[in-house]
């Protein structure tokens, strides 16, 4: 198992751009092993910026998760296939582009748009149906690339296709290909399942990615989930993927109305001490997930 970081972690404005050099420097210093990015950053990125941002890592010795997921013009379920293609050409334009910058692993909720506009109606079947033969298409370009892409189970507030393990290893085996795994994000989780630890056993080897957090999103080790019983669950299923803290902390951060946060988790902690706490959380879940 490797951590890692969601690169926003230290970002406080919606429209910031992200400086990655600089981030994957703290993320590095802070002892972690793995920077997650953004997907729709790296699309963007020229093939001169993808370069540096490669030598850059593999210079600091870190690997790079990509995190992404369709937009309504690039949603996988839609019933318009125009749309439905249009999403695989522009992930797999990702995949490609992850190709030249090193990185093997894409996460993200990537059934359907997100966030969904629940303003529409949706029949699950007929959407179910369209998201498993896109991603079949693009796992297809996946495989020629040495990618791994990893399908994340979200809640039930922010998606309607995959919402617990047990939907996520049914839809792995309709797409049917080895390049298709599922990422368990403990808040989701935290969400829909009976048992996080019960969820971990069932998804087994299927398990490629972890998303960390609190059952309210903050830091791993400031709320009550069962982070020790979870980690005896990952020790049985042998999980040696990443393992990626993806807290969400401050009301303005780059993902604040997204996900919902209408209040600062941490008011009037200094940058210090916004330092100290994710050096924390790392510490807490090597105790209780493994070093």
């Amino acid at each position: 198992m490797k951590y890692g970081l969601l690169f926003h972690y230290w970002m406080d404005r919606a429209d910031a751009k992200c400086d990655y050099l600089e981030v994957a420097r703290k993320i590095k210093k802070a002892g972690f092993d793995v920077i997650e990015i953004d997907g729709g950053d790296l699309y963007r990125m020229g093939g001169v910026e993808i370069d540096r941002l490669r030598s850059a890592v593999e210079d600091l010795g870190l690997e790079v998760s990509v995190n992404c997921g369709p937009s309504k013009e690039t949603d996988f379920a839609s019933t318009d296939p125009a749309v439905r293609q249009n999403g695989v050409r522009y992930f797999s334009d990702i995949l490609r582009q992850m190709k030249r910058l090193g990185s093997k692993t894409l996460i993200g909720g990537l059934c359907t748009a997100w966030p969904v506009d629940w303003n529409l109606e949706y029949d699950k079947a007929v959407s179910w149906r369209n998201s498993v033969n896109s991603l079949r298409e693009l796992c297809k370009v996946a495989e020629e690339l040495g990618i791994t892409i990893h399908l994340e189970v979200l809640n039930r507030f922010e998606s309607y296709i995959v919402n617990d393990t047990a939907e996520g290893l049914r839809y792995l085996d309709e797409v049917g290909s080895p390049n298709l795994k599922l990422l368990l994000d403990t808040f989701h989780m935290n969400i829909e399942e009976d048992s996080l630890p019960g969820a971990i056993r069932l998804a087994g080897r299927k398990v490629g990615h972890l998303h960390l957090g609190e059952g309210n999103r903050k830091l791993p080790g400031l709320g009550s989930l069962p982070w020790a019983e979870m980690g005896q669950a990952l020790r049985d299923v042998h999980f040696d993927g990443f393992a990626v803290i993806e807290p969400f902390m401050l009301q303005n951060g780059p993902f604040g109305k997204p996900v919902h946060l209408w209040r600062d988790f941490v008011p009037g902690v200094t940058p210090e001490q916004y330092d100290q706490m994710l050096l924390d959380s790392l510490a807490f879940l090597k105790k209780n997930l493994g070093a």
